[in-house]
């Protein structure tokens, strides 16, 4: 299946990329879509402990089943002033 993942503030200057998309085997978690993205860019990793991962207007843990054509928005922690 393909899904969208756009990246949002220093995550998205670290693969210099709005968003891509990528595929992955039918039942994928969040967890599953991470690896693959740490695989293709190592620079994510470090931020590992602090991405926050969204589908639609909801923030989702990393079990969550991946839909074919979801778009997933990875994000570091919300932060206000």
């Amino acid at each position: 299946m393909r899904v969208r993942v756009q990246f949002y503030a220093q995550l998205r200057d670290l693969i210099k990329a709005e968003s891509i998309d990528v595929d992955l085997a039918d039942g994928a978690s969040v967890s599953d879509l991470l690896q693959n993205l740490y695989a293709t860019f190592p620079a994510l990793r470090a931020h590992d402990k602090t991405i926050l991962a969204g589908v639609g207007l909801d923030f989702v843990d990393r079990a969550y089943v991946l839909k074919p054509a979801d778009e997933i928005a990875i994000m570091p922690p919300v932060q206000g002033g």
